[in-house]
């Protein structure tokens, strides 16, 4: 991955003109592009490791498995959130590992943990850097080093049962590999995340992840059988069972656990056939309100296709303004919809995956119910470009950072009778910590998820930067953006995590009595506190 940004280095720039006018006229952009410094610009603290811990470090791991460049640290010194990526295209991250460790068995991993207590050194697990909350943040705590526990070397598929449909992975396979193996046997596991491209399937089991086809395919907790974490005090093993009523699933508290606990280091997941046909359509809605009601229709009568999304208007509008092209993003398209009374309305994508006969009747079922609640379909082109452009946005943000704009996502989730009033209450407060801020903006909503009693928001907004306030500026919404939240019913965090950009909120959610049997369950498997402080429990 880029060491300032997102995805492979190689990947060209992809904001077009045309997109670029649409910026300067809607929200403002810098009058000179704003490349990040150079590698060799960035500064960071120098390593303070206790004397001997180094050659201690690679005399268990191995030479190769112990690195300390300033590539490596700077490459593990954050995670691709707003701030993060701020700071490092200025080349000043907040703080950096002082090695990066890479263990290449369980065996390795267990007496890393037993010298990271003796010698009293941080442990930050890192699968792929993709954390948008802090999460991976190089954080030492009252200890006397800190070191990246990279998760790549631990990246073996251990056991395929087609009979079970079950995958035994190492932790730090990353989702694309587990998709082309599975794939070479007919199968599929069904998570794709926006960060697919370089997730690695611990991250995902860390953090709760849901991919953009979970309302089809179950988010990831679900697909999580059984699993291996690696803690300080000791291993722990839970089976691959279908049921069990065994007590509390100990399997769900490490599921979200963030790293704090332990390394997960094995997970075994629950696979499916891959899909034979795939139908990815567009529908349109007069309004957000109209939309969202077909979109609980399809959830309560269990009609949703794998990919159920929802765009609000400043939405759809952008992105039919930044796509450009014909179609329904051309006049004559426009010119369409706004005959039938869509032309400012909401798009949604449906995306139908299975056995060809199977979909097609899911989906008769489907658009028979979208067109009772006033969709309009309009075929398959806008599914389609979806789909092709699924993985693009991060890249995005990269090139509109370069042009001096802010750019930022914030998730949350509650349930249908609140869901109007969560969207327009936090828009709200977005946009007016934007313009105290004096940079008001554009503020974008969508539904990515959809569930029997709720749904999930998924807020985008973007603003001129504020020259040597950026970061101020953002602290400022995310600020708001949260209280607001918090305020009218959703969940601090609907996949994303809570890292370090949410632990103010945590106890707002789950209570005080919550955070302190987290704090128990954490002194029981790190008593030292040597796994990655700082993160999910509130300080």
């Amino acid at each position: 991955m880029r060491w300032w940004g997102w995805g492979d280095p190689g990947h060209p720039p992809g904001l077009p003109a045309h997109a670029l006018a649409f910026l300067r006229e809607t929200v403002g952009v810098a009058p000179r592009s704003c490349p990040p410094v150079a590698l060799a610009h960035v500064q960071l603290p120098s390593p303070s490791l206790p004397a001997g811990a180094l050659a201690e470090l690679r005399s268990l791991l191995g030479e190769e498995a112990v690195r300390e460049t300033h590539a490596e640290r700077v490459g593990h010194a954050a995670g691709r959130g707003y701030p993060d990526l701020v700071r490092l295209r200025a080349g000043t991250p907040k703080g950096a590992p002082d090695a990066v460790v890479y263990p290449s068995d369980a065996r390795r991993l267990r007496a890393l943990l037993e010298l990271c207590g003796r010698r009293s050194l941080a442990l930050v697990p890192f699968g792929g850097g993709t954390s948008v909350v802090g999460g991976v943040a190089p954080l030492r705590g009252a200890h006397a080093g800190v070191l990246s526990l990279d998760m790549r070397r631990l990246d073996a598929l251990v056991e395929l049962d087609r009979e079970s449909r079950i995958a035994t992975v190492q932790a730090g396979m990353r989702a694309p590999a587990l998709e082309r193996l599975l794939g070479a046997q007919g199968l599929t596991l069904g998570h794709f995340p926006q960060s697919y491209e370089h997730v690695s399937l611990g991250g995902c089991a860390a953090t709760r992840s849901a991919g953009q086809a979970s309302t089809g395919y179950g988010r990831f907790e679900q697909l999580v059988l059984g699993l291996r974490l690696a803690a300080p005090a000791g291993e722990l093993e839970l089976p691959a069972l279908p049921a069990s009523a065994a007590g509390p699933q100990l399997r769900e508290l490490a599921l979200g656990s963030e790293g704090m606990l332990g390394v997960i280091h094995e997970l075994a997941l629950r696979v499916r056939p891959a899909p034979t046909y795939r139908r990815y359509e567009g529908v349109f809605f007069t309004d957000f309100a109209s939309g969202t009601q077909a979109l609980r229709a399809l959830a309560q009568e269990r009609l949703a296709p794998a990919v159920t999304r929802l765009s609000d208007e400043q939405e759809t509008r952008m992105s039919l303004a930044l796509a450009g092209g014909g179609g329904l993003k051309g006049r004559l398209g426009r010119a369409y919809l706004g005959a039938r009374g869509y032309g400012g309305g909401c798009l949604a994508i449906l995306g139908f995956e299975g056995a060809a006969v199977d979909v097609e009747g899911r989906r008769a079922r489907a658009l028979a119910l979208v067109r009772a609640h006033g969709g309009l379909p309009v075929g398959r082109s806008p599914g389609e470009a979806w789909r092709a452009q699924r993985f693009v946005a991060p890249y995005l943000r990269d090139d509109l950072l370069t042009h001096g704009v802010l750019v930022e996502t914030l998730e949350t989730a509650t349930r249908w009778s609140r869901l109007g009033e969560l969207y327009r209450e936090v828009g709200r407060a977005i946009a007016g910590a934007l313009e105290k801020q004096g940079t008001p903006g554009l503020v974008m909503c969508h539904v990515s998820h959809v569930y029997e009693t709720g749904a999930s928001l998924y807020f985008t907004f973007l603003a001129r930067q504020r020259e040597g306030h950026e970061l101020e500026q953002w602290q400022a919404v995310k600020r708001a953006a949260g209280d607001a939240i918090a305020a009218h019913g959703g969940t601090i965090t609907h996949h994303h995590a809570v890292g370090c950009a949410h632990t103010p909120w945590l106890e707002r959610e789950i209570g005080e009595s919550g955070v302190q049997a987290l704090r128990a369950l954490k002194a029981e498997l790190d008593p030292t506190g040597i796994m990655n402080p700082g993160k999910l429990l509130p300080a």
